[in-house]
């Protein structure tokens, strides 16, 4: 089972899933179907479109999304070469990923000299999932950002057609991406209390490009014929479909404005229809999920995305804790203190001081040692009853 958050987990991808023995050339249109129905276009990754199943349960959100990106830059390098040279491929990603950094994005800062080419790549994509520096609008802006990670994919299948980026590509494409989104808001007719929020999102979320209103914005001023692919003009529908679904309900002109970007797009009737179905099957089925949908302010997105996260961490580190628990006399002796007595200052401070100590000699729990992090010491406290042995809960009840 591979980890994405331990250095390697690439080449394991490559020998668990027996590259070299699978023939991957796929079609475009099956390619973006495929991702779609896993969520990867919508930002939000319910599943990954591996040719050997990955359970990705227990997993962090970027975990999910480190995999999914390099494995749809994969299958864009197969439909676009028709053929796979794992070692190619690796060079490829890294001398794409090296190209199209902004001044901002300069990941080779953060690079090790002498790294092999899998994990400069490992880098690279755990550089590009991260979101906003400020970890309350990181959790929150997730969504978005997620979404736009497919602008990587079209970005490489440009790399490997013409050995570089065209110019303005990625400026371009982010550019018409959030007026498309910004139109589709406009002549939206029940709005909702995520629309202005979304298109905040898409600004804070855009890498290549600062972005302007303009005044005269319309889908005759896109320039649309800029985009001549078919993976390109599918990706703009469903973004544009995305911003607009409100409980599955399209108004008349709701939809005049996805039949007329399609138009403009030359995209059939026969992909908007299926891309109002899916789209609302996704979102309606996966609503509660979706962080976007379910924010109420930053502080309490913030607190509710990091419990889950802490919660993880420690189911993945339980039999360590619980021995470095069990093997601290004075801190069994708090903790079971405190389940029928409330305890004095000094007290709470030993037994802080003591499970800092204890998550210091478990480099996974690190957070716990982040500035801030002794905040997230009462969801550890939480949960350590129900991790302890039943000797332990016995002696509570004593």
């Amino acid at each position: 089972m591979i980890n994405p958050s331990v250095p390697g987990w690439i080449d394991k991808f490559f020998s668990e899933q027996k590259i070299s023995e699978q023939k991957l050339v796929i079609e475009s249109d099956s390619f973006y179907e495929a991702l779609r129905n896993t969520g990867f276009v919508y930002g939000h990754i319910i599943s990954l479109n591996t040719k050997l199943p990955i359970p990705i349960k227990g997993w962090f959100k970027e975990e999910v999304s480190k995999v999914a990106l390099f494995n749809s830059l994969l299958e864009v390098y197969t439909v676009t070469k028709k053929d796979l040279n794992w070692k190619e491929f690796i060079t490829e990603s890294v001398s794409f990923y090296n190209e199209m950094h902004p001044e901002e994005f300069n990941l080779f800062k953060k690079l090790l000299p002498k790294n092999s080419p899998s994990l400069t790549l490992e880098k690279f994509i755990d550089e590009r999932v991260q979101t906003n520096e400020n970890i309350i609008s990181k959790n929150f802006s997730h969504l978005v950002t997620n979404a736009l990670l497919f602008i990587d994919v079209l970005a490489f299948r440009q790399y490997l057609i013409h050995g570089t980026i065209p110019e303005k590509y990625l400026k371009k494409i982010e550019e018409t991406i959030v007026n498309i989104v910004t139109l589709a808001l406009k002549v939206k007719t029940n709005k909702s209390q995520y629309d202005d929020l979304l298109i905040k999102l898409f600004e804070a979320s855009i890498r290549y490009s600062k972005f302007s209103k303009n005044s005269n914005l319309s889908i005759e001023t896109l320039e649309l014929d800029f985009f001549t692919h078919e993976l390109e003009k599918n990706y703009l529908i469903d973004m544009a479909g995305m911003a607009l679904w409100n409980d599955g309900v399209l108004e008349t002109n709701e939809s005049y404005y996805l039949y007329q970007l399609a138009e403009a797009l030359t995209v059939s009737d026969a992909f908007v229809n299926q891309s109002i179905q899916d789209t609302n099957l996704f979102i309606s089925k996966h609503k509660k999920e979706i962080p976007y949908f379910n924010y109420s302010n930053p502080v309490k997105h913030f607190y509710d995305q990091t419990t889950q996260s802490v919660v993880t961490l420690i189911a993945r580190n339980r039999t360590r804790l619980v021995k470095e628990i069990v093997q601290s006399k004075e801190l069994m002796v708090l903790l079971a203190y405190s389940t029928s007595r409330d305890l004095d200052e000094k007290e709470k401070k030993k037994i802080k001081k003591q499970l800092l100590d204890i998550c210091k000699s478990i480099p996974s729990l690190a957070i716990f040692l982040l500035p801030g992090g002794s905040l997230l010491l009462p969801i550890l406290i939480k949960f350590i009853p129900t991790l302890l042995p039943s000797a332990f809960n016995e002696n509570l009840n004593d």
